[in-house]
């Protein structure tokens, strides 16, 4: 996948939890394989584990989700999922104005 950068606030990034992340962000590259470079960030905030994303794609397009959960693989899961619909509809978009 391109430029994956992740970043742990209060939470230490395990081989795991970095391999987790690219599985799930490998799916939204499917969808569109113009994505250039993507920070991850993953924070602990008392009880909330939080997940956000900043995706920067060809055809000047930056789209940011965040997600929270009580773990981070939940957080993470959804983050992917946000992400996959945000990039679908930029595709979207896109197309229609070619």
């Amino acid at each position: 996948m391109s430029n994956i950068q992740i970043t742990g606030r209060h939470v230490e990034i395990t081989n795991a939890l970095h391999e987790y992340v690219e599985k799930k962000l490998e799916k939204m590259e499917r969808h569109f394989d113009h994505v250039t470079q993507v920070h991850v960030i993953l924070s602990v905030e008392k009880t909330d584990h939080k997940a956000e994303a900043t995706v920067h794609a060809s055809g000047h397009a930056d789209l940011f989700a965040e997600a929270k959960a009580e773990n981070m693989y939940a957080a993470i899961e959804s983050l992917s999922e946000k992400l996959t619909r945000q990039i679908t509809k930029h595709k979207e978009k896109i197309q229609h104005t070619e």
